[in-house]
């Protein structure tokens, strides 16, 4: 099977933690063409699931305002792999701790999404958090120094999937996939 080759690559910009690349590729049928894209080091996000005094779950969100869109979105923490060699489930472990004030001991991963293969290489690595301590915030920033946490039902953050209230990508992926391991779990009893 052929398959694509990079022949060149130009960094055109660099600015914090994302690289602007050009790219020279040649196709399986030797056509070449140029592709120009968003190098990142990624993400990670953490659904943060506690059980409420009626034996419910609880999903803890963030309201964070977004520059991008000059408002504000329902998220669930996430950040930046901004860290040279942390491994992704401690830079969610540590998100969670700054932008809520809740640690927890059991985390599991709940894979990886692409948030836009056509323009930039960003990977973001999920992850849950089930039962939750509360600890110090350590907020970074003027948009978390004005985020505000929200805590939900998770039936109730799943409606608001359909309803198109929470939109986030990320969120949505994060929450549905949180959910369907909780339901596995219950169904076997775990």
């Amino acid at each position: 099977m052929a398959h694509f080759e990079r022949t060149s690559r130009t960094v055109l910009h660099e600015w914090v933690l994302w690289k602007l690349v050009q790219s020279r590729f040649r196709a399986p049928t030797g056509e070449e063409f140029v592709r120009t894209y968003v190098e990142s080091p990624g993400a990670t996000g953490i659904v943060p699931i506690r059980i409420n005094a009626h034996n419910q779950y609880e999903v803890v969100m963030v309201r964070q305002y977004r520059p991008a869109l000059d408002a504000y979105s329902l998220e669930i923490p996430a950040g930046m792999r901004d860290v040279a060699g942390e491994d992704p489930r401690d830079t969610a472990i540590r998100e969670l701790q700054e932008e809520t004030g809740f640690v927890s001991d059991d985390v599991r991963p709940l894979g990886q999404i692409l948030q836009a293969p056509g323009i930039t290489n960003a990977a973001v690595h999920l992850f849950v958090a089930i039962g939750l301590t509360e600890v110090a915030m350590d907020r970074h920033g003027p948009e978390e120094d004005d985020m505000t946490v929200v805590v939900l039902l998770l039936d109730d953050a799943l409606q608001m999937i359909d309803s198109g209230e929470i939109d986030n990508a990320m969120a949505v992926v994060g929450l549905l996939r949180a959910d369907r391991l909780l339901r596995v779990e219950s169904a076997f009893g775990k």
